[in-house]
Formats: C-alpha cells, sequence, structure tokens
C-alpha cells in the first residue's frame, strides 16, 4: 500500500470539502475551511512521508486521529440531518460528518499500514 500516496488522496479530498463547504455556504463563516487546513496538513505529512515514511506517516496519521476526535460529535447529528430536523447549521454538520467519516478511514488504512510494516520487518529479520 502506497500511504504517502493515499495521503495525498485524502489532503486533495479535504481541500475540496472544505473549500466546497465553504463557497456552498455563502462564504459566510471561515471555519468552513477547516476540512482544507486539515487537507494541507495531511500534503505536507504525505511530503515527508515521500522522504521519511515512518515520520511522515505517523503525523499524518495523528492529523487524522485529531480530525477524528473534532469532528466525531458530528456523526450522532446524522440521524436528524437524514430525517429533515431541527439542526442549527445543517450544511456544517453534513461536512463535519463526512470529515468524520473520511478521517475514520484514513486512520484505519494508516493502522493497516503499520501493522502490514511490522509484519514486513519481522518477516526480514526473522
Amino acid at each position: 500500500m502506497d500511504m504517502p500516496r493515499i495521503t495525498f488522496i485524502f489532503a486533495a479530498i479535504f481541500v475540496v470539502l472544505g473549500v466546497g463547504g465553504y463557497f456552498a455556504t455563502g462564504a459566510q463563516s471561515p471555519t468552513a475551511l477547516i476540512p482544507a487546513i486539515f487537507g494541507v496538513a495531511f500534503a505536507i505529512s504525505g511530503a515527508v512521508a515521500t522522504r521519511h515514511l515512518q515520520h511522515g506517516m505517523h503525523a499524518a496519521a495523528a492529523f487524522g486521529v485529531l480530525g477524528l476526535l473534532g469532528t466525531a460529535r458530528s456523526l450522532t447529528k446524522i440521524p436528524a440531518l437524514l430525517t429533515g430536523g431541527e439542526l442549527e447549521r445543517p450544511a456544517a454538520v453534513g461536512t463535519q460528518a463526512i470529515m468524520a467519516v473520511l478521517c475514520i478511514v484514513f486512520v484505519v488504512l494508516c493502522v493497516k499500514s503499520f501493522i502490514d510494516a511490522r509484519k514486513a520487518r519481522e518477516a526480514a529479520s526473522a
């Protein structure tokens, strides 16, 4: 699994999510750009990972966990969003929920990659 490349893909998705959410809500709140900021952090981590794989990917995984921690609460509001319930900022809830799911997927991919790398090291030393 080419994790630096996957990190760049997630970085692009986060930037599109943040910028798209910002303009879709009428450019009213700069906080809508938070996913884009995470996208930039992912891109930097991916760039570091191209030279120092372990350090870059651990940083990217940490950003994924931080992103998840910051957006996980929005997942509890998805039922209200889907059923048309009362929400103060439905676009923000949707964007945060998408970011939370993306962070979960990314962190799972990172953990799998870390486990695979450890098994490969152990197999090479055996």
